[in-house]
């Protein structure tokens, strides 16, 4: 099963669409207590299958973590789900910020 990747910069760029893509982080709270992109929804891995209801079908979906490998593994079971709509952060977030795009610590409410 092929995972659709996007790059820092594309997404970045559709984040200032008029109908952004939802971007879900898939990494731990602590993990999203350090950085994370301006944004998004904090959706642990972990807790994802219990929580799938969350995931439009009918958008746009961007999922990225630390590197990208877990978020490659939310895009392939979202894929396995029925999702087709559904986009790995190619390098995580740490290309997001070697790129120099913003980043803000997520704020648990």
């Amino acid at each position: 099963m092929l995972v659709k990747n996007i790059d820092s910069n594309e997404l970045a760029q559709w984040l200032e669409e008029e109908i952004p893509p939802l971007l879900i982080d898939v990494r731990t709270p602590q993990e999203m207590a350090q950085a994370s992109i301006p944004k998004c929804k904090p959706l642990p891995l972990s807790v994802l299958p219990v929580r799938l209801n969350e995931v439009p079908k009918n958008e746009r979906v961007v999922f990225y973590c630390r590197t990208g490998s877990r978020s490659a593994q939310a895009c392939m079971y979202l894929a396995q789900q029925g999702y087709d709509n559904v986009y790995n952060l190619y390098g995580g977030i740490i290309n997001w910020a070697r790129n120099g795009l913003p980043l803000e610590p997520m704020v648990f409410n």
